[in-house]
């Protein structure tokens, strides 16, 4: 019955590391990330569960006859915060897959 003590003791791992998991997630939605374009003349915040949460465009880069290019500037900000977010997402979790071959996991 040796094999059991240890199949327990692996159980109570997989537990502590589920719950450690949930832990970090939850974590992960109050942390955010600021992707800037323009020279930070827009900036796009994310939160770690890529929740858009705020934009803002400073005046200066507003032009009514160029609307294409402040378009342009939100999708660039708005690409690097969720960038930024897959970064914070993958430092955070990546600790709970080390070592395991799960390809698409974090």
């Amino acid at each position: 019955m040796r094999g059991m003590g240890n199949m327990n003791n692996m159980m109570k791992q997989m537990q502590k590391m589920q719950k450690d998991m949930a832990k970090a997630q939850e974590e992960l939605k109050d942390l955010t990330v600021t992707g800037t374009a323009g020279g930070e003349m827009v900036s796009v915040v994310a939160d770690g569960h890529k929740n858009i949460i705020d934009v803002i465009i400073k005046e200066e880069v507003v032009d009514p006859d160029d609307v294409e290019m402040i378009q342009d500037l939100v999708l660039a900000a708005t690409n690097d915060a969720l960038k930024k977010v897959d970064e914070l997402v993958s430092s955070k979790m990546g600790k709970f897959t080390q070592g395991m071959n799960m390809p698409g996991m974090f």
